[in-house]
């Protein structure tokens, strides 16, 4: 079993950290627990140029970076990798798709898996012949998301197009300000070809198994991360062997067997799980905005609807709802959060860093940590509160203040008083 997280950004991408690079990537993935890791951005000519430099050929379809650009220790971390299984590249990149249709502007995002490095260039010399692949790691293309599904497959059969976040207010596939209320109505006669979508961080796939016409599509969790610390804060737990067909067979069959379960965020963390107007810092949940006309009773201006909104509104089957077909999920707290949480500090606090990789160091890797260690192996690697706080995640035990109009929620685990001499009782 591994975990796989097929959504992120390079340094090219705008805003974006400067630590985005292959280097940085195959670091943390050994850190976060992720096996098979997106390399971003492949349509960007100067990535796509250090792609082909620094990774070698691993398993079909899959890469390695070459171990002379592998690092053991990074600076200001203050902790040293031991020899673990390298992590695989797979070749991804965010495609932005803005046109006008029926006297309305749409925004959608698209992931694309490419199969080969040769297909990947086949992909970049057709779109760079039209569109300006260097202005930006996710590019621009003026196409409508059928002719771009169309494209891609015409120039790589075995590639794979996702629709990116399909939830967000302002670029996806049923985002409330410049989406579609359909797959059919997004993709035409080519909506059999969308076999798989992402879930974004403000929803999870509860929310979207309210939704009749997802029940056939495999729904996947990634990252879209733009730090390389933020890697695996969703991702996907795969039971297969690693290759790009495998894969592709997964995420097209929906194998329950194979398709483990999803790492979600709590969707209220996300940046648009509410309504709500940042500028007034008002937000509220679907009910209240809808009688208040959608309207912000700050500035009297429309509310950017949220995921939990747009939802309730394309919903044709109840909340509590479950398909035969679905893939479970966990909902997890990045571990940095949960220290800082315990600590009363920021995540980038270095007592929060201390404690991070003396996990990471005594445990394996965020991943296994937050699902699997026991109990009494969390007691002896860390403090008490922090070992407990890790089990009340697990259990579900938090405080929710849901995001809204691009301002992240806020997800705080119960935080335990304990006292050293009742640690052994306790666990």
């Amino acid at each position: 079993m591994f975990f796989a997280d097929f959504h992120l950004h390079s340094k090219y991408s705008r805003a974006t950290s400067v630590e985005m690079d292959l280097e940085h990537l195959d670091f943390w993935a050994r850190v976060k627990g992720i096996g098979v890791i997106s390399t971003g951005d492949f349509t960007h000519p100067v990535w796509f140029r250090e792609l082909s430099r620094k990774l070698e050929p691993a398993e079909a379809g899959l890469f390695m970076l070459k171990k002379k650009h592998q690092k053991k220790e990074l600076p200001k971390i203050p902790y040293i990798l031991p020899d673990k299984e390298n992590p695989r590249f797979i070749l991804t990149t965010e495609l932005s798709a803005i046109y006008s249709q029926n006297g309305k502007v749409y925004r959608i995002h698209h992931v694309i898996f490419a199969p080969s490095l040769q297909a990947a260039e086949k992909i970049n010399r057709d779109l760079g012949g039209e569109f300006n692949l260097k202005s930006d790691g996710r590019p621009i293309l003026g196409l409508n998301s059928k002719d771009l599904v169309k494209r891609i497959l015409d120039i790589s059969q075995e590639s794979i197009i996702v629709p990116a976040h399909i939830w967000t207010p302002w670029f996806s596939l049923f985002g409330s300000r410049s989406g579609f209320d359909s797959t059919e109505e997004c993709y035409g006669e080519h909506a059999k070809e969308i076999y798989a979508a992402e879930t974004g961080l403000s929803s999870d796939p509860a929310m979207n198994w309210r939704i009749k016409a997802l029940d056939r599509v495999t729904l996947i969790s990634n990252s879209d991360a733009h730090s390389p610390r933020k890697i695996g804060r969703e991702a996907n737990a795969l039971n297969c062997k690693m290759s790009y067909n495998e894969i592709k067979q997964i995420l097209k069959t929906k194998d329950k067997n194979k398709f483990l379960f999803t790492i979600e965020f709590f969707p209220e963390e996300g940046k648009y799980h509410y309504d709500g107007h940042s500028v007034c810092k008002f937000s509220c949940a679907p009910q209240k905005a809808k009688a208040k006309n959608n309207l912000c009773p700050v500035c009297k201006r429309p509310l950017t609807i949220g995921v939990l909104h747009r939802v309730d509104d394309l919903a044709d089957q109840e909340p509590n709802f479950k398909p035969q077909n679905s893939i479970p999920f966990r909902n997890l707290i990045p571990l940095e959060e949960i220290i800082a949480d315990v600590l009363g500090f920021t995540v980038q606090a270095q007592a929060v860093q201390k404690k991070y990789f003396e996990l990471i160091r005594a445990c394996g890797n965020e991943l296994e940590i937050l699902l699997n260690v026991p109990a009494k192996t969390l007691a002896a690697a860390t403090t008490a509160e922090i070992a407990l706080a890790i089990i009340n995640m697990r259990q579900g035990k938090v405080e929710i203040k849901p995001g809204y109009d691009g301002v992240y929620g806020i997800i705080k685990v119960e935080i335990p008083k304990v006292k050293e001499k009742k640690q052994k009782k306790l666990f």
